[in-house]
């Protein structure tokens, strides 16, 4: 008999003992014993807890989904359509992907180059952008004159997301107001609109669908009723865009 075997008969054998009795019948040298089989197993088939991680974080991912396929459906209209975000691309476009991100973000800076390409290459791509300003005073800041932009210029906001999120430095107020300048945007129209509307609407609902969506990083994205977490690159957005095309969901 392999040890295997004999572990598997002589819990199973306990269990059948057991099962009519709580579970505090086991006297201390029945639990030692299983304990011993069990370790010994262990030690000698390590790879049995690499299973068992793997099919634990299958379970939690699965789970993670499910919660934020409900929260999606929940909350159509706030992810896809809101007034605060501006859309890039094809604007009727068959395929819509929607990134929360944040101008401070390294890998959101990393996956500029993601959009920049899927957009350059699909013509019928609509990328929705949501502004989720996680990463401190400055983010905000620089959201707030973000936003600004879009009231005063929406036709220049794409270029201006591309500038700020593409620059090697830090995103700050400062920074944002002077690119907004340099686009012909000026520092007093952003000013005075900054003050007159904060858009702290837009920024109490991009946190609330991040919690109801299980975002905890970014950037992270939105295609068809499926949550894409991290800088996963654009062959992986181009397959689930495909997807969608396909069988009307990000994984067929």
């Amino acid at each position: 008999m392999t040890f295997k075997t004999k572990l598997a008969a002589t819990v199973a054998l306990t269990l059948a003992v057991a099962a009519p009795l709580p579970a505090l019948a086991l006297d201390g040298a029945q639990k030692k014993e299983i304990g011993d089989f069990i370790k010994e197993y262990l030690i000698e088939n390590p790879e049995v807890l690499l299973e068992a991680q793997e099919a634990l974080q299958k379970k939690q991912e699965e789970q993670q989904q499910a919660k934020a396929q409900s929260a999606i459906t929940d909350n159509t209209k706030a992810i896809y359509n809101s007034p605060y975000d501006i859309a890039l691309g094809n604007p009727k476009g068959d395929v819509t992907i929607v990134e929360f991100f944040d101008y401070n973000c390294g890998y959101c800076k990393r996956a500029l180059s993601d959009m920049e390409e899927i957009l350059k290459d699909d013509k019928n791509v609509r990328f929705v952008l949501k502004e989720l300003p996680i990463l401190g005073p400055d983010s905000l800041a620089a959201h707030k004159v973000s936003a600004a932009v879009r009231d005063l210029a929406p036709e220049k906001y794409g270029e201006f997301h591309r500038t700020l999120l593409g620059g090697e430095g830090r995103a700050t107020e400062e920074s944002a107001i002077a690119l907004a300048g340099s686009l012909g945007i000026p520092e007093a129209d952003v000013r005075k609109t900054m003050t007159e509307k904060p858009h702290d609407d837009a920024v109490r609902q991009a946190y609330s669908l991040a919690n109801d969506l299980g975002i905890t990083g970014t950037p992270s994205y939105v295609v068809g009723e499926e949550m894409v977490f991290g800088a996963v690159g654009s062959d992986d957005l181009r397959e689930k865009i495909a997807n969608v095309r396909a069988c009307g969901k990000a994984s067929c």
